[in-house]
């Protein structure tokens, strides 16, 4: 099976008040985003890696990742408006890009704001594909969650049933492509997660879960950055 890579850095990044997306921060010497480029290049499972970055800033990436002669990545493409736009103008080229069957080809969908991904997880999610139609990363929620209407707590679902979602999210390239293309056309739905794409569009379509690592954080404010370097300077784990 062919497996791509999409790294998805279209965002802006206001949350985290940079005056540039978090993406191209810093972090122990180097941008988020090539950190993620460098683990699914390192990674013996993935054979291409796509990019997606706001529009300003293609030229400047693909310039960086040229110089950083990352061999896998194979185009920097500008993203669209919300996440669901990159997402969909990435399927496309990769579509576009499929000399076979469509069915023999996986995607990765990772976060750009997770530079912490290790070759432990991709390659679980690259075995995940071998055997399953989609497959999402994820880790045992610790918190009791609460769910509220108005400010006053409802109810409380068991919490060994719940998980919380990271990324790489993993599909079959036809399965995330049909699902995409299902609920672009739903005027009532602004899809945040991949996951939940296929989770509402086709629910036949069974999403396993590929263990995640509390490492695999996503940085969304200057805090988070801060426990990213920590994180960084302790070591990369095993695998």
């Amino acid at each position: 099976m062919r497996v791509v890579a999409v790294v998805l850095g279209g965002g802006t990044g206001r949350r985290i008040g940079a005056p540039l997306p978090k993406q191209l921060l810093r972090l122990g010497g180097r941008t988020l985003l090539e950190h993620c480029v460098a683990a699914f290049e390192q990674a013996a499972g993935v054979d291409e890696i796509l990019v997606v970055m706001a529009g300003d800033y293609v030229e400047q990436v693909r310039a960086m990742l040229a110089n950083g002669g990352y061999r896998k990545v194979t185009g920097v493409i500008a993203g669209g408006v919300a996440r669901s736009d990159s997402t969909r103008v990435a399927l496309a080229a990769i579509t576009a890009a499929s000399p076979g069957d469509p069915a023999d080809c996986g995607v990765l969908l990772h976060d750009a704001a997770r530079p912490l991904v290790d070759r432990r997880i991709i390659g679980d999610c690259v075995a995940a594909l071998a055997v399953h139609e989609a497959a999402g990363v994820a880790v045992p929620a610790s918190d009791t969650i609460v769910i509220t209407n108005d400010g006053v707590m409802h109810s409380m679902p068991r919490r060994e049933t719940l998980w919380r979602c990271q990324t790489p999210q993993c599909f079959r390239l036809p399965v995330i492509a049909r699902a995409h293309e299902l609920a672009a056309a739903d005027p009532d739905f602004a899809p945040t997660d991949d996951c939940g794409v296929v989770l509402r569009y086709l629910p036949a379509v069974d999403v396993h879960i590929v263990p995640g690592s509390e490492r695999n954080l996503k940085i969304t404010y200057p805090q988070d950055l801060a426990l990213a370097e920590t994180l960084l300077a302790a070591g990369a784990p095993a695998g």
